[in-house]
């Protein structure tokens, strides 16, 4: 996409704050997060990578949004219900949590959000915010988002339950060795008709069988649904060639991530340089809001518009 649009990749640490988190790890995370995204390939030449807490707007708009959003909306939210439901003290930065997620699309006026099946609710709710903000205050000043959905929608953590989430310890993480790789997909679940190698097994129920279809070349999907149904193979021998695959499709990102940490100051420069970038179109969304809504200017604003 950032060949063809003007792409920004936010590294959203404020919506790491929401639950309960390592404060010595989240820096440490966090550069994590940008080494995987330029490591992936997300090139800082074509597009705008910066860390969200480094631009203020995003919280400022966030506010803004949070006073033209039912309550409602916001606990009808399918993930809010599934989180609050394991919180014994449910906090408020949960239930806002899609609220910023607006504002991080809608200050840059974006109309095309890649995301995976379980956010196009939010993406809904945005589009829900930026209509009662424009009713309110400027028609048409916002865009109404869309999503645009890949091949994988939804991946399926390790544990065969809930989708891949660093927070469930049920994920690979791009930048993990063959052998780290291994040791996530060993104990992974698999079908649960298959409790003995010789049991035939139905791949369309089996995770790691989904796994191989984003992994694996035609022909070994092909290979590894006859082998499962057949019980030719055991789901351990299903890992081991799910594991070298994906191990042989991170390699390039591993090199890559390491001669990035070799470089930190390279990573930083970076970040500063796309913060600077999402500022400059963020602080102009945010002068139009605030004239929109009627709030005072500042002082040195007022004195130098006279």
């Amino acid at each position: 996409m950032q060949d063809d649009h003007d792409c920004f990749f936010c590294i959203v640490d404020y919506h790491a704050i929401t639950q309960d988190y390592d404060t010595d790890r989240l820096y440490t995370r966090t550069l994590d997060m940008a080494v995987s995204l330029l490591a992936a390939g997300i090139d800082p030449e074509r597009a705008v990578v910066f860390v969200q807490s480094h631009v203020p707007a995003h919280t400022e708009l966030a506010w803004i949004f949070t006073t033209v959003t039912p309550i409602g909306e916001l606990e009808r939210m399918t993930q809010f219900k599934d989180k609050s439901r394991k919180q014994e003290s449910v906090l408020a930065g949960l239930l806002n949590y899609p609220v910023l997620q607006a504002a991080d699309v809608l200050l840059y006026k974006a109309d095309m959000v890649p995301v995976g099946e379980d956010q196009v609710q939010h993406i809904e709710l945005m589009r829900e915010v930026a209509r009662k903000w424009n009713t309110r205050y400027g028609d048409g000043f916002f865009p109404e988002p869309q999503p645009i959905i890949t091949g994988a929608r939804r991946i399926i953590g390790l544990d065969g339950q809930a989708k891949m989430s660093k927070s469930l310890g049920n994920t690979i993480g791009v930048q993990e060795d063959s052998e780290g790789i291994w040791q996530r997909l060993r104990p992974a679940v698999t079908d649960p008709a298959r409790v003995k190698r010789s049991d035939p097994g139905t791949p369309e129920l089996c995770n790691i069988y989904s796994l191989h279809r984003h992994f694996s070349k035609s022909d070994t999907v092909d290979e590894v649904a006859s082998n499962c149904r057949s019980a030719g193979w055991g789901c351990l021998d299903c890992k081991r060639v799910l594991g070298n695959n994906v191990a042989e499709t991170f390699a390039p990102i591993r090199e890559r991530a390491s001669e990035l940490h070799a470089n930190p100051e390279q990573i930083f420069d970076i970040l500063r340089q796309g913060a600077k970038q999402a500022s400059a179109v963020a602080q102009k969304t945010m002068r139009d809001v605030r004239e929109l809504m009627g709030l005072m200017p500042g002082v040195r604003t007022a004195e130098r518009d006279k």
